[in-house]
């Protein structure tokens, strides 16, 4: 690992945080509240809901800041369709993602502009608190530096904010999470957003990585720097698994860019191939 130093300043960012979330309004509540209270607010919040539950509808409304609220029918984990529909409605330069669970830093927006650099997508970290705690964190009966301090935050080296950050640049798919997730969303874009085909849970964001690298871009993998606290939760049923994997070797083998069924559908993709080979 190093400090990646002489980043060329990029120009003022307009910067869009998609939260994802299904079925936990309570901690909804408190990511919606930490963005507002941090030190800089983005410039539009979007809440992606792989589902409709009036409980989240119900915090999106009671939240002072607009949000674009974005949701879709319950029919099993389609995270990736509900992400397609938010990434397409933003009008950011630069495109945060965020996942319900994920309590952001209060640094969290400013770290991720600073971070921003034109040629690499950023993959910041997260620390875990324990189940057990998660509620009493939520109610205000804990805090995090009582939840550190007594042992019930795992990775707590990644839950410090340094005086500078570390950062490692490579194109590896360890650790590609769909969380804590910055890219300019010309390059979503152009690799056509998330692959829809992934339907139950995994991959589907180990898939947007490998197709971001396949459109030229490096991963900065950042440490001590845009933090969030993961609040531990019973797995995801991960009966897809298997059949995600191969589909992400089959990207990774392939060499793809775009996918088919993304922000894009296949069929459109068809006719604006066509177009191009019809020009005189």
């Amino acid at each position: 690992m190093s400090n990646h130093i002489g980043k060329k300043k990029e120009p003022r960012l307009k910067l869009s945080v998609i939260v994802s979330t299904y079925n936990n309004p309570l901690a909804l509540a408190r990511i919606l509240e930490n963005l507002k209270a941090g030190t800089k607010r983005p410039e539009e919040i979007h809440v992606a809901e792989d589902g409709s539950n009036e409980e989240t509808q119900q915090v999106v409304k009671n939240f002072t800041q607009s949000i674009n609220h974005h949701c879709q029918e319950d029919k099993g984990f389609r995270k990736a369709k509900i992400l397609n529909r938010a990434v397409n409605a933003c009008q950011g330069d630069y495109v945060v993602f965020l996942d319900g669970d994920c309590l952001p830093h209060k640094q969290f927006v400013n770290d991720h502009l600073a971070i921003a650099e034109k040629g690499y997508f950023v993959q910041g970290r997260r620390c875990f608190i324990e189940e057990d705690q998660v509620n009493p964190l939520l109610q205000g009966k804990t805090s995090l530096p009582r939840l550190m301090l007594s042992g019930k935050v795992s990775g707590l080296l990644k839950s410090f904010r340094l005086p500078k950050p570390i950062v490692k640049v490579n194109r590896d798919m360890y650790g590609l999470l769909g969380c804590n997730l910055g890219v300019w969303r010309e390059d979503l874009l152009a690799v056509n957003g998330f692959d829809e085909d992934y339907e139950g849970w995994g991959r589907e964001d180990s898939d947007l990585g490998a197709r971001l690298y396949n459109h030229g871009l490096r991963r900065k993998m950042v440490y001590g720097r845009a933090l969030v606290y993961h609040l531990n939760h019973p797995e995801n049923k991960r009966d897809q698994l298997v059949e995600n994997d191969r589909r992400l070797e089959a990207t990774i083998s392939s060499g793809k860019i775009r996918c088919n069924n993304g922000i894009v559908k296949a069929t459109h993709e068809k006719k604006r191939h066509s177009s191009n080979l019809n020009t005189d």
